[in-house]
């Protein structure tokens, strides 16, 4: 019997996937809990309306994100930190301290986790971050760290 499965079910298939199962299966387990539907002509078409409509939803979030890492590589964030000699900063600069800078300043909201920063910036002076603002899509950010 071919089914269309709601959800993902172990050692048959993701969410989506039209699968062919024995009968009693699909009637005793999968479709008294809600994991499948039978794949007849109507559901067959609701299931290609609703890959459509996702596959649309996704290109529409590329779209917005590539806009959005536009607008960040135009932007350049300068963040002032107390230093002491030779230009060392009295602790350092997080990539929280840049997500707050970059909404406060700039009208632009990235989540934190999202900053590439390998290490915190210690020291005055002029980074290059990069920012993974969607699976696939980079936007370059400089970070010019001044005395205050």
């Amino acid at each position: 019997m071919k089914v269309i499965l709601l959800d993902r079910v172990k050692g048959h298939g993701e969410k989506g996937d039209v699968v062919d199962v024995s009968a009693g299966y699909a009637r005793n387990y999968l479709f008294p809990r809600n994991l499948a539907v039978e794949a007849n002509a109507a559901n067959m078409k609701e299931l290609e309306k609703q890959k459509k409509a996702q596959k649309q939803q996704e290109e529409e979030e590329l779209a917005k994100a590539k806009e959005l890492a536009a607008k960040i590589e135009k932007t350049t964030v300068e963040i002032k930190a107390k230093s002491g000699e030779a230009g060392r900063l009295f602790g350092s600069v997080t990539s929280k301290d840049i997500a707050d800078v970059m909404n406060k300043k700039h009208g632009i909201k990235i989540d934190r986790r999202k900053i590439v920063l390998p290490d915190p910036i210690r020291e005055l002076g002029v980074k290059n971050l990069e920012i993974r603002v969607h699976p696939g899509v980079v936007a370059k950010l400089k970070v010019h760290v001044i005395e205050e």
